[in-house]
């Protein structure tokens, strides 16, 4: 094998990005086929509205990946948050999975200035300031 294993990473990058959107299209396939007390009850189980179940399988699994940077962003440790306070940290996922400033949030986090401006449109800010007054409480 040459020393290059991916000859084309354009060409990769497209047909991962397609497979991925497959992916997405059949997860929203097989929960649109469940009956309505099913998929009541997921929501249910999982501790969410029916809605917002339905919002978060249509944003898909990446949608919540900048929370892990926006916490390291501002000095929280996350895993420490998740043994703590599994529960928040899993209503911050939601929230954030939920967000309409994405973009914001990118261009904040990529020049390193989200500490600054994050209280600006993050709607996880008011959790965050309680967690950061919590931790100097500690």
């Amino acid at each position: 094998m040459p020393a290059q294993s991916k000859p084309y990473p354009r060409v990769q990058f497209l047909i991962d990005t397609f497979a991925q959107w497959l992916r997405h299209r059949r997860e929203l396939s097989e929960l649109r086929q469940l009956d309505r007390d099913d998929f009541e009850r997921i929501a249910t189980d999982l501790q969410v509205t029916p809605a917002d179940l339905d919002a978060l399988v249509r944003h898909g699994e990446h949608a919540a990946d900048e929370l892990p940077l926006m916490l390291k962003a501002l000095g929280i440790d996350e895993a420490a948050l998740s043994r703590a306070e599994p529960v928040v940290l899993r209503d911050m996922e939601r929230v954030c999975a939920m967000c309409k400033d994405k973009p914001r949030c990118h261009r904040d986090l990529a020049a390193g200035k989200a500490g600054e401006h994050y209280e600006d449109y993050c709607l996880n800010a008011p959790t965050i300031d309680h967690l950061g007054v919590a931790a100097v409480k500690h």
